[in-house]
């Protein structure tokens, strides 16, 4: 069965706990920290708030094309409406995964999720929600009039029924271990079933009814967005009275503004910033664990890449060092995994060696790298990778390939498209014509490993290159099936294996999450749960 996920993308979700009603939160990755002689070091949070602020500004890289929550798949929109619409579950700022607008979630069978609501949770309408409401939201992702980015999370799904006032259960097809983990992201999201009826086509734009501890307020095309804090929020209620997020496509303003205090801080600061902000001392950049690795996605096997040893020759070829050095400004590790070490905490010292100590070396061999090409008879033929004027992590990573191509014979072409067409890569199959690769920051949206594995399953949603492997298909069928952690980790890792061995996408770095954070403000999470964690709740004043 193929299983497809929106692109890009805590252990798990911990079926045992929810068995015993979530009371606790269920593993996350390890502790963050630094002193490893690393050029950064993590930290597992900012300092608490010290009380209330009528309100801070944001810098976000791009408007987000749609709030809907079924089309929220990448950073500008998930960092806008974690803050307004709640998900079944959620994440805390350490990634672990907890009770969200379900107070509690029970596994009675292998195909069985049963989802108990909490009572009294209002949207901003004034309306309660009920379990209806829940049917309803969860219905819209599995709708393929929609046509949502979370549709994959959903196609092993029977059936989502109301069995009681604030009770929903969910019937899987086949026992799906990675579906209840995802309930913690946008594909969990409730929101007002009347609401979205009344709003029709505004639904997502100019209206927004969910239960979170701010609302939409003004949103002013191409400028800024504004959240007002919900008074009825049923949790604790956030420190901010309103939050205006400006649209800042430009690296070099988005930096302005945040060192003149324009903007009171931001997510994904670009990382030819990282000095000027860390010396400006008019804030403190923060770095935090983000599960996202920097790889080259092959979206091209019908060419020169269709042969493994173009691939491998390209893989060796890579100066990973240099591009940490330049593109991330020193504030990465180089891998030669496709995933996180911090997705692996669940399991066992000897799964976590066959992960990664197996793999391929990440130092180049030139002198190997040019036999392949030879062997594969590729000398002088023709790759393009694809850049964008986004950050330097993108032009660079694209350089860098270039540069390794050349070293070893191939001609490798460098084509600069705009911004939007570049984030068409993902999802329309036209944009992708001609191109044969393109660097893409993957983060997981849940604490497993799969979330990216799953890719090169046949038919998935990312698999753009077409790679077919039934051996492949089959462990993925296998992990997926499998509730206990360390079995399932113990299969990933074979899959991780394969994958990289044969060089579906091209490793590159891991990268933290980076916040830059003014002095007036403070409490924001460093970890990349702010795409899914109501984050700007607990911004307040630093003083």
């Amino acid at each position: 069965m193929t299983r497809t996920r929106p692109h890009r993308r805590l252990g798990l979700a911990c079926a045992a706990a929810a068995a015993l009603g979530l009371v606790a939160a269920c593993s996350g990755p390890p502790a963050a920290g630094g002193g490893n002689g690393d050029a950064f070091a993590l930290s597992a949070g900012s300092p608490a708030a010290k009380g209330d602020i009528s309100g801070f500004t944001w810098a976000s890289y791009a408007e987000p094309l749609t709030l809907d929550y079924a089309m929220a798949f990448d950073y500008p929109s998930n960092t806008i409406l974690s803050n307004v619409c709640e998900s079944l579950m959620k994440w805390t700022p350490q990634l672990k995964e907890v009770p969200g607008l379900a107070q509690r979630a029970e596994h009675p069978d292998p195909t069985t999720w049963v989802y108990d609501l909490r009572p009294g949770v209002h949207f901003h309408d004034g309306s309660e929600m009920t379990a209806d409401d829940v049917v309803y939201s969860l219905g819209r992702q599995m709708d393929p009039k929609i046509g949502a980015a979370w549709a994959g999370v959903f196609q092993n799904v029977t059936s989502i029924t109301r069995t009681g006032p604030l009770q929903v259960t969910v019937k899987l097809k086949h026992p799906d271990a990675v579906f209840p983990q995802y309930m913690a992201t946008a594909a969990g999201v409730v929101a007002s079933e009347k609401g979205i009826k009344a709003a029709g086509a505004n639904w997502g734009s100019g209206s927004l009814d969910c239960t979170g501890p701010f609302k939409l307020g003004a949103w002013n095309k191409g400028q800024s967005l504004e959240l007002d804090r919900f008074a009825g929020y049923w949790g604790t209620p956030a420190k901010a009275g309103k939050v205006t997020f400006e649209f800042l496509t430009d690296p070099s303003a988005r930096t302005n503004a945040m060192l003149t205090g324009a903007v009171d801080g931001g997510y994904l600061i670009p990382t030819e910033s990282y000095q000027r902000l860390r010396s400006s001392g008019e804030g403190t950049l923060y770095f935090g664990e983000s599960l996202s690795t920097v790889n080259v996605n092959v979206t091209n096997m019908k060419g020169v890449l269709g042969d493994a040893r173009v691939r491998q020759a390209l893989s060796l070829a890579l100066d990973r060092a240099g591009f940490v050095k330049q593109g991330l400004a020193g504030n990465g590790k180089v891998t030669n995994a496709l995933t996180d070490r911090a997705a692996w905490a669940g399991a066992n010292p000897e799964t976590v060696k066959a992960a990664f100590d197996t793999l391929p070396s990440t130092t180049p061999d030139l002198a190997k790298a040019k036999e392949l090409i030879k062997e594969a008879g590729a000398t002088g033929k023709t790759v393009t990778v694809a850049t964008s004027a986004i950050g330097q992590d993108v032009s660079l990573m694209a350089t860098a390939v270039q540069a390794a191509g050349t070293e070893i014979g191939l001609n490798v072409q460098v084509k600069t498209i705009a911004p939007d067409a570049f984030s068409a890569l993902f999802t329309d199959p036209k944009a992708r014509v001609g191109i044969d690769m393109f660097p893409e920051t993957y983060y997981l949206s849940i604490t497993d490993p799969m979330d990216l594995l799953t890719n090169f399953e046949t038919g998935n949603y990312q698999n753009y290159a077409g790679y077919s492997n039934p051996a492949y298909d089959k462990l993925v069928e296998q992990a997926v099936a499998t509730d206990d952690p360390a079995t399932r980790l113990a299969i990933e890792a074979k899959l991780q294996q394969i994958a990289v061995e044969q060089n579906l996408w091209i490793p590159a770095a891991e990268w933290p999450t980076a916040v830059f954070m003014n002095k007036r403000i403070t409490g924001a999470p460093t970890t990349i749960s702010y795409l899914y964690y109501p984050w700007a709740a607990d911004v307040g004043a630093a003083r």
